[in-house]
């Protein structure tokens, strides 16, 4: 197994607590682009206790307080990828909370169901 890109991150902490911690997406799909982690290494959401699901709110709802006074942005999608089959890349839990832009897309409507682009829209 390669060296988990998450479990020994100590630099560009923006929020913690307990559980987890929140840092800005290094390659970020909208300006403001966070990820919410765990600190115990699990490889996917439904492997984590009621604890950290608990800390993973608390951390999602924190950014967003964060992230609206810094940039205000129109609304937001949170996504978590189980799995290779589902996109997941990094076999780390890890919770995107991606702030989204009046006009950043043509039409944003049916919003994460655009993961697969022929369902979006319905």
């Amino acid at each position: 197994m390669s060296e988990c890109i998450f479990c020994n991150l100590k630099h560009e902490i923006i929020y913690e607590n307990t559980h987890v911690f929140a840092v800005y997406d290094r390659f970020p799909v909208s300006k403001g682009h966070v990820l919410v982690i765990p600190k115990r290494h699990i490889e996917h959401y439904f492997e984590a206790t009621e604890e950290e699901i608990v800390a993973i709110h608390k951390g999602l709802h924190a950014m967003k307080t964060h992230l609206d006074k810094r940039y205000a942005p129109d609304g937001y999608n949170i996504g978590v990828n189980v799995h290779a089959a589902a996109g997941q890349t990094v076999f780390h839990l890890h919770i995107h909370l991606i702030p989204r832009y009046a006009g950043d897309v043509d039409n944003p409507a049916g919003g994460v169901r655009g993961v697969i682009p022929d369902k979006r829209t319905y």
